[in-house]
């Protein structure tokens, strides 16, 4: 399914001119598979960003982070990620269990390059690649619609510092984080969360 434009998104377009450039947009770059150089590129990536939507249309935006590879592309039209323990609000992945419509942007700040992809979503309690994810709570599997790069003119240049110490590892326990041991949050934590064991 190509990317199919809307009353409003054409409107502007025609505001500015931009219509030509958009067709043409949609012709060279909106494609539904995965390419070998775009599974490298978001199996490389350590974060995305998120965007899901609720069925009264509030959207929600999420970051999520992980180790390079963290990501991985199932096949040429599905991608698979871990969810992690979070706020234990499940907004993001309250929305995919409510309408399944995600949009996912990754980002290279280094050498400043983005890319989109868009689909549908759901969550696996029992896929065979959850064992490869040490302490994740599901995985979230996308059927792909559409991938599509974005102009990076824009993007910030950084570089890497370090990554999170709380991505959980195999070999090592998982560092409590310290809100989880404040007075407004430590009564109400899931009867199983670790912040309630003194030696973590």
């Amino acid at each position: 399914m190509s990317l199919t434009y809307s009353a409003s998104s054409r409107s502007l377009q025609d505001i500015h001119d931009t219509r030509r450039l958009a067709d043409r947009l949609v012709e060279v770059k909106v494609h539904e598979q995965f390419t070998a150089d775009d599974r490298s590129f978001v199996e490389s990536r350590d974060m995305f960003f998120l965007a899901t939507v609720d069925a009264a249309g509030q959207p929600t935006c999420s970051y999520k982070g992980g180790d390079p590879g963290f990501v991985r592309i199932i096949d040429e039209r599905t991608l698979a990620f871990p969810s992690y323990d979070g706020n234990g609000m499940f907004l993001s992945m309250g929305n995919v269990q409510e309408t399944g419509a995600v949009g996912l942007l990754f980002i290279d700040f280094e050498k400043q390059r983005r890319m989109r992809v868009e689909g549908m979503a759901r969550i696996d309690t029992s896929h065979a690649l959850l064992t490869e994810y040490p302490e994740a709570q599901f995985l979230v599997i996308v059927d792909v619609v559409r991938i599509y790069p974005n102009c990076p003119r824009y993007i910030h240049h950084y570089q890497l510092v370090e990554r999170s110490r709380f991505v959980p590892h195999a070999d090592s326990p998982t560092p409590v984080p310290g809100w989880k041991r404040t007075d407004w949050a430590c009564d109400v934590l899931a009867a199983n969360d670790p912040a309630h064991n003194p030696d973590r």
